[in-house]
């Protein structure tokens, strides 16, 4: 029989031993994520191989009537007013029958050569890219920015905004910004098809931002069209996402050197799933903002 002090030392023991390894399988559990901090950006370097093929299309509006055009009422604000008199809102654009603003993306597929994966690849990273308040509405009204790639907003008005940016899977930031202040930058670490922003001093100004892992997205131009450049030959899940009429999905393949093309119809006959948030596309880590907020 051990005497009371060491059986009372003995017991200490075994519940701080107890209390340890519930700690450890604790932390292990909560750093699954920080395991996966490198997931967006890791993997194998792609390589050009000469054999990468292009993706082009148009989105069509396949109504009956195209949505009117909405004027904006700048009033509240004497600068907005004065710089920008005909402004109309952008959720809608379209031109002889052709939906502008609409991003169309590889969702995911496989190459042919090796038989990997998209997302199993390292994407170059390509250099800054600046959405800008000018005129008092955001310039331009969807912008798309690959995992890791800064993101700098600027006001380019004789007044002041509030950018608000609230992403579901990336960390979210509202800061007011000044005529001529310094840009509010940001970095994003999880791929989220798409962001809202918004400006708290004026309602009417809405934007979209798209983080996608990889290089292979464009935003559909004013006639409808769009290009994806510089695809391995594979299998793929084509989307197309607008913030109305919602998603269209095509299952596409690129050849080798070859060239496909795909067409779009969205309106309120063929609507899916409209947007009214951030959708998340893919998994990964946050990241703190740049630039002090």
């Amino acid at each position: 029989m051990l005497p009371k002090r060491r059986r009372y030392w003995l017991a200490l023991f075994l519940v701080l031993s107890l209390l340890s390894f519930v700690v450890a399988c604790s932390k292990g559990d909560d750093d699954l994520d920080d395991e996966d901090t490198p997931a967006e950006t890791a993997g194998v370097p792609y390589k050009t191989t000469g054999n990468e093929g292009t993706i082009t299309g148009k989105v069509l509006f396949d109504g009956t009537t195209p949505p009117v055009v909405k004027p904006i009422d700048m009033a509240a604000d004497a600068a907005c007013a004065s710089k920008n008199p005909n402004a109309v809102a952008e959720d809608v654009v379209i031109k002889n029958g052709a939906v502008e603003y609409v991003l169309v993306y590889l969702k995911e597929g496989q190459t042919t050569e090796g038989s990997k994966k998209l997302d199993s690849f390292k994407w170059d990273s390509p250099g800054d890219a600046t959405l800008d308040q000018n005129g008092c509405h955001y310039v331009p009204h969807m912008i798309v920015v690959q995992v890791g790639q800064k993101l700098n907003v600027t006001n380019s008005d004789p007044t002041t905004h509030n950018v608000n940016v609230q992403p579901k899977n990336n960390d979210p930031f509202n800061q007011a910004q000044g005529q001529n202040a310094a840009p509010i930058s940001a970095v994003f670490k999880r791929a989220e098809v798409l962001i809202p922003a918004k400006c708290n001093q004026h309602p009417w100004m809405k934007a979209w931002i798209g983080v996608l892992k990889h290089p292979f997205y464009a935003v559909t131009k004013e006639d409808g069209s769009f290009e994806i450049k510089n695809v391995p030959p594979g299998s793929y899940t084509l989307e197309a996402w607008h913030e109305k009429f919602g998603t269209k999905t095509a299952q596409i393949k690129v050849d080798s050197k070859g060239t496909v093309t795909q067409e779009f119809k969205m309106g309120a006959g063929v609507a899916s799933s409209p947007q009214s948030g951030s959708l998340q596309v893919l998994p990964a880590i946050d990241l703190p903002m740049l630039g002090g907020h």
